[in-house]
């Protein structure tokens, strides 16, 4: 029974490879992560970026806003002086501007320091703190970029990509992009 199950799953392998709908299937797929890694470049650049870079080490210094967690950021409202200090400064503006140079590839993006706390951002994130969480943890701890899977949010599925922020050789806090995956679908089948 179990060499029979193999046979026809690699059948069905076999056939799914040499149908045109699998070819072209494949075809937009590498064409995605194709995009996909590009940005990851772009980000990295970014990242490099002295005022990113010297943004990074300012909040270092200063560390976490004290008694700030992620369930009372939750509570801070968009419109607090506090939370459009992070979506004014240099290193946001910065931010913005090379993210409207993608042509709506790319639709957010957050700065973390070395706690995970937030250095500057597009939009108020959802959390205050990333420490714990693999996007920030795994460029923080490693220095290699990650790539989350694919996250359907207000009709459109976003696939978040981090990077870190280099001083010296060693990460002292990480970029977290969002891109809009159904933009990058939209292109790939053109």
């Amino acid at each position: 029974m179990r060499r029979m199950m193999g046979v026809v799953f690699v059948a069905l392998v076999v056939l799914a490879a040499t149908s045109s709908w699998a070819g072209s299937c494949f075809e937009v797929m590498g064409d995605i992560q194709e995009r996909i890694t590009w940005q990851v470049w772009n980000a990295e650049g970014w990242a490099a970026s002295p005022m990113v870079v010297e943004a990074v080490i300012a909040q270092n210094k200063k560390g976490p806003i004290p008694g700030m967690d992620n369930p009372k950021w939750k509570t801070v409202p968009k419109n607090d002086a506090m939370v459009q200090g992070f979506i004014n400064n240099e290193a946001a503006k910065f931010i913005k501007g090379e993210i409207d140079k993608t042509g709506g590839i790319v639709v957010g993006a957050f700065l973390n320091a070395a706690q995970g706390e937030k250095v500057a951002f597009t939009d108020k994130t959802s959390s205050y703190i990333h420490k714990g969480a693999a996007k920030f943890d795994v460029p923080f701890a490693s220095g290699h970029d990650w790539q989350g899977k694919p996250e359907l949010e207000d009709k459109a599925y976003l696939i978040q990509i981090s990077v870190p922020v280099l001083f010296d050789g060693k990460p002292i806090g990480v970029l977290v992009v969002e891109i809009d995956g159904t933009k990058l679908e939209g292109l790939a089948k053109k």
